[in-house]
């Protein structure tokens, strides 16, 4: 079944509406909140201050869009734990093959990247990863697919299970104009608490000691600029300290703004403290790999170069056109609009990424949801939705999974998704 099919069915349509105005008023907030303004607990990091700010563990905060140094540094140092470890093992020869995995935003529709992992571990070829990065749901994905397979039953529980009210409590809707956003997540942070113990750490570090990278997005929204954050290094720490950030950072990465509401982070600058107002680092990437002003096989010695590299992306979403009618009131036009240019946004990083891939020897792989999948949908966290969409990504990922070399509507003969 192909997008057209929504003319056809009123029922979905209407539904497709309704969901639209939820997106719409989440488009809208940001503007009263923009006017009226919110009570900060701390300074904003002046802006000549933004790239020195420490968080509260220092040296687990990078920037992407400025100097690729701090990202050699890091690479560098993994693959110094890496070389020890596969000595430690008897390892001789040249490094095996690096495998990176990049999980999206998308909501509810996480359900897909779920599955998929699932349905790769059943496929019996699923690697273990050198580096996974997660953004938004994405984040709350990676830290899982970066421990692997024994950790496939917890995905399915969350991405089965969960309901909006797991998630979020709405407020009242003054909260849209004297509030920080539209609902409190106090549900999903107490989720997050559930998933993120000591434990989970302790397992996370032990693949850091590895040479292993788990790198989860955010976005700086006093700077506008994305952040990424060394989750395995706050792992190592392992103290409270360590667990506050981790999942302070978990939740900022899925702070939709308007909707959920921002995630204060403490941090320092020359002995001064100020806070950073974090929310979805789907705001700035809706998934990503590494910064591509790095190029990499500048900053790797010829042995490293020489390793076999791939990536496999996981979009949580339908990247064809997804009709709807639109009702012709301002708010569900911009809710619209809003949901194009965030689509807009992923097929524009899939791009990016594909073409870092390319100049750096990387092999491209893709998957997404297939337009083909038009299930209803009532919430954003509806576990019948989201068991149809699980259950698909594992049944096409078990029968062996047909990755995309190229980012959709790349070439002249491309087609839609």
């Amino acid at each position: 079944m192909g997008a057209s099919d929504d003319r056809d069915n009123p029922r979905r349509g209407r539904a497709v509406a309704r969901r639209l105005d939820r997106r719409a008023l989440i488009a809208a907030a940001p503007l009263a909140l923009a006017a009226c303004g919110t009570t900060r607990e701390g300074l904003a990091v002046p802006a000549a201050a933004t790239a020195r700010a420490e968080a509260s563990i220092p040296g687990v905060r990078f920037l992407p869009d400025r100097d690729p140094e701090p990202f050699e540094r890091l690479g560098a140092t993994a693959m110094e734990r890496e070389r020890a470890w596969l000595s430690s093992q008897g390892h001789r020869g040249p490094l095996p093959p690096a495998q990176i995995l990049a999980v999206s935003g998308g909501g509810g529709d996480g359900a897909f990247g779920a599955g998929l992992l699932a349905g790769w571990t059943r496929a019996g070829d699923r690697p273990s990863f050198k580096m996974v990065t997660g953004v938004s749901t994405g984040a709350l994905i990676a830290p899982f697919a970066f421990l692997g397979p024994d950790h496939d039953a917890t995905l399915h529980v969350a991405y089965t299970r969960t309901t909006d009210a797991d998630i979020f409590k709405k407020r009242h809707f003054t909260a849209a104009i004297w509030g920080d956003a539209l609902t409190d997540t106090t549900p999903m942070a107490g989720l997050i608490a559930q998933y993120v113990t000591p434990d989970l750490l302790r397992a996370i570090a032990g693949e850091y000691a590895k040479g292993r990278l788990l790198m989860v997005g955010t976005t700086n929204l006093d700077a506008r600029e994305a952040v990424y954050w060394d989750m395995g290094r706050i792992a190592t720490q392992g103290d409270e300290t360590a667990l506050k950030l981790f999942r302070q950072i978990t939740l900022a990465s899925a702070a939709i703004p308007g909707a959920f509401p921002p995630v204060m982070i403490d941090v320092t600058v020359d002995g001064q403290r100020y806070q950073e107002m974090h929310v979805d680092g789907g705001a700035t990437r809706q998934v990503f790999m590494y910064p591509q002003r790095l190029h990499l096989n500048e900053a790797l010695a010829a042995e490293a170069r020489a390793r076999e590299r791939r990536v496999y992306i996981i979009m949580n979403a339908r990247l064809d056109p997804d009709w709807a009618s639109v009702d012709r009131r301002t708010l569900s036009i911009a809710g619209r609009a809003v949901a194009s240019m965030i689509q807009t946004q992923g097929i524009g990083d899939l791009m990016r990424m594909y073409i870092t891939s390319r100049r750096d020897g990387i092999d491209y792989n893709l998957a997404y949801i297939p337009s083909r999948f038009t299930a209803e949908r009532h919430g954003e966290f509806d576990p019948a939705y989201m068991k149809a969409l699980f259950e698909l990504g594992q049944t096409m990922a078990a029968t062996g999974y047909p990755w995309d070399k190229v980012p959709p509507g790349y070439g002249p003969n491309a087609s839609v998704p």
